[in-house]
């Protein structure tokens, strides 16, 4: 790797200073799981890191009266996964992180930089977008929210400029509502997925109410299916039903053939996975 600086600022304030729009050479790093192989394999090369460990108001996890949880940027995968306040109250948070990479990735990487990296086969950014995730993004010039579903552009891509960062992430209260994250991989569990299916959805008198379906890894950036909750809202939950929307769901993408399986495939997969998802989403709720 070439030579570079890091800077270890203590405060918000002072970590945002080191950073310049338009300078994508220096960057903000949290845990550096993803952002060190990039540096290894020579793809990034950095002028400066400002390595953000030392900031304690970008850490912690919370839930306000109204029930929404607060989560630090720098807050480790494996402090989701043991949580007491996630594990009680959104417990698909703490179900997803036991198959997210493995146990040394998850103690080092950190939530801002997970959902910061961009890369389509993560698996925080489509279960985030599930949840209606929002994200408190921060630069010296200020600070601004952000729905989580408007953050990714294309692959690698984002809306966080360089002279931001993501602070911290916010997510409306999911009780009484069914929620489940779903990968498919080629080789073991824990595996970049072939595909993702992340779902959120409520059923009042057994009509399936304000459903949220997404999909990763087939396509480049989290993507709604909106024409699938469309389809579903207000409707009886029938089995007839979700293998409708699932069929839908399969129509609604475009994947590209790539190692991890060709377009036909991945439609098939799609088709299995949300009418699933769906489905072990109902199931586990009814058993909780």
């Amino acid at each position: 790797m070439k030579p570079f600086e890091i800077q270890s600022p203590d405060s918000v304030e002072n970590a945002v200073s080191f950073l310049q729009q338009d300078n994508s050479l220096i960057k903000a790093m949290s845990g550096g799981t993803a952002l060190m192989l990039m540096m290894k394999a020579g793809v990034y090369e950095p002028q400066s890191l400002i390595h953000l460990s030392n900031v304690s108001a970008l850490k912690g996890i919370s839930i306000d009266t109204q029930g929404v949880l607060h989560i630090g940027a720098m807050t480790t995968l494996s402090e989701l996964e043991h949580s007491p306040l996630i594990q009680q109250h959104f417990s698909v948070i703490s179900k997803t992180m036991k198959h997210l990479a493995n146990v040394r990735v998850r103690n080092v990487a950190c939530v801002g930089g997970a959902l910061a990296h961009g890369d389509p086969h993560m698996d925080m950014p489509p279960l985030m977008t599930a949840l209606g995730a929002q994200l408190q993004i921060k630069s010296k010039n200020g600070s601004r929210v952000l729905p989580i579903e408007n953050f990714y552009e294309g692959y690698y891509t984002t809306k966080l400029s360089s002279d931001e960062i993501i602070a911290s992430v916010s997510i409306p209260s999911i009780q009484n509502r069914h929620c489940l994250y779903l990968k498919c991989t080629t080789r073991v569990v824990d595996d970049w997925p072939t595909l993702g299916v992340a779902v959120n959805l409520g059923v009042q008198d057994q009509q399936i109410v304000s459903p949220r379906i997404i999909l990763s890894a087939v396509v480049e950036t989290p993507t709604r299916l909106l024409k699938v909750e469309d389809y579903l809202q207000g409707k009886p939950l029938t089995d007839q039903l979700i293998r409708e929307a699932s069929e839908l769901a399969s129509e609604s993408v475009h994947p590209q053939d790539d190692a991890r399986g060709s377009s036909s495939y991945k439609h098939q997969l799609i088709k299995v996975n949300v009418r699933r998802a769906i489905q072990k989403s109902i199931l586990e709720k009814a058993q909780s």
